[in-house]
């Protein structure tokens, strides 16, 4: 009856790079392979999740935007 859209997603910041795999293999686990990318993915159920390394917010929050392109870059290219 009702439906879950891209306005409401959870946000899950990881430590390790093996936490990222689990959760996004688990969560992803019969969702929508085409909402897949740049951290995003869609579960079964058509939630929004956000798995992402908690390292992130201090990769991308460099005073110098030159440095800030090339994580996005590297970032939308996974």
């Amino acid at each position: 009856m009702f439906h879950f859209t891209e306005a409401v997603s959870f946000l899950v910041r990881c430590e390790t790079q093996e936490e990222v795999d689990v959760l996004w293999e688990k969560l992803g686990e019969g969702g929508d392979p085409d909402a897949r990318q740049c951290g995003w993915l869609k579960d079964r159920y058509g939630l929004s999740w956000q798995i992402v390394p908690a390292a992130m917010e201090g990769l991308t929050s460099d005073p110098d935007p030159e440095a800030n392109r090339r994580v996005m870059e590297a970032m939308l290219a996974m």
